[in-house]
């Protein structure tokens, strides 16, 4: 009999007994929601035209067919997936108080979000790598960075993506949750979900903590290491061929802040509390997901001459052949 009750407390620990999740919009701010989700669908629409039209510079401009130009657009890609990831049922929040997520489809958004910051993170890698070899090493940049090259970084960083995240959802699906279930954000976190779990959460903790060093934490370190030897390489030459140089750079820095202060900002709250600001995890969280996606193809927009030489003639071309009798 008491084996019998064992058994039952065992088969029960090792079973969830909610259903789906409860997702947030923000806190204190409920009686706004519908007002909110006005600028939220209007950064969407930013990055969706923004990184559409960038992607569609890239493949249609032969000149743009360079290992610099194709990270660009697999970044463009990555961004326009992570905000689709989150965006409706976020919109569903704030605009038809739709809050619940089914616990498989929170574990599916869970792992893509994941995912997706991975490949995002590596592609980042692989352009201050672009970077290093055209300012340190410029007469040999075609001979390594062909396209032979690129497809095997691009296949390392999509394996050890996956081989990272795959895990995360699997370690969530087998806690155990026995009442609470209202995640503090829009979407669904690793380290947001294992908190409500009625169970030990250190596989959950040490993984976690594993993943951010693993690939953030070294993907960080490559990046400041080739952005050392570039400024060791210019160091010496003459002021007008290092501006040249830190220009070309100037694009990349921007988008690896705008993506690792975010992530850096929310590992930290979620790791150490928010008594200080409640709702600052949340901030960090939403920056996180929404300006990334908005902010890059605006800053390569503005700071990459060839793209914004090359928007400009598939523009002004667009308005002659409207302005052309025939089409009137």
């Amino acid at each position: 009999m008491r084996r019998s009750r064992r058994s039952e407390v065992i088969s029960g620990m090792n079973s969830s007994n909610i259903t789906s999740f409860i997702l947030s919009g923000i806190p204190g701010l409920e009686d706004y929601n519908f007002w909110i989700g006005f600028p939220v669908v209007s950064m969407y629409i930013v990055a969706v035209l923004g990184n559409c039209t960038l992607m569609y510079t890239i493949k249609t401009e032969p000149d743009l067919h360079e290992p610099m130009y194709i990270f660009l657009f697999m970044l463009s890609a990555v961004d326009l997936f992570l905000a689709t990831a989150t965006m409706p049922k976020m919109l569903g929040i704030f605009w038809s108080n739709s809050r619940e997520i089914p616990f498989n489809m929170c574990l599916v958004q869970m792992f893509f979000i994941h995912f997706l910051s991975a490949l995002e993170s590596g592609i980042l890698v692989a352009m201050a790598v672009d970077r290093y070899v055209a300012i340190c090493h410029p007469l040999r940049y075609s001979a390594i960075l062909t396209n032979k090259t690129i497809i095997k970084l691009t296949l390392m960083i999509v394996v050890r993506g996956s081989a990272v995240m795959i895990p995360i959802p699997l370690i969530i699906k087998r806690l155990p949750f026995c009442s609470a279930n209202v995640l503090t954000h829009s979407y669904c976190l690793h380290q947001e979900a294992m908190k409500l779990a009625c169970a030990d959460i250190r596989v959950n903790i040490i993984y976690g903590l594993f993943v951010i060093l693993s690939v953030m934490g070294v993907d960080s370190l490559f990046i400041s290491l080739s952005y050392f030897l570039i400024i060791k390489a210019v160091v010496g030459l003459v002021e007008e061929a290092s501006l040249k140089a830190f220009r070309t750079c100037a694009a990349h820095i921007c988008a690896v802040l705008v993506y690792y202060i975010p992530l850096i900002g929310l590992s930290v709250v979620h790791r150490f509390g928010t008594a200080a600001v409640p709702n600052l995890h949340i901030l960090f969280g939403n920056v996180y997901l929404l300006v990334p996606p908005v902010i890059n193809p605006i800053i390569y927009g503005i700071k990459t001459k060839q793209i914004r030489g090359k928007l400009r003639r598939i523009f002004c071309k667009r308005m002659n052949w409207t302005k052309t009798p025939g089409n009137l």
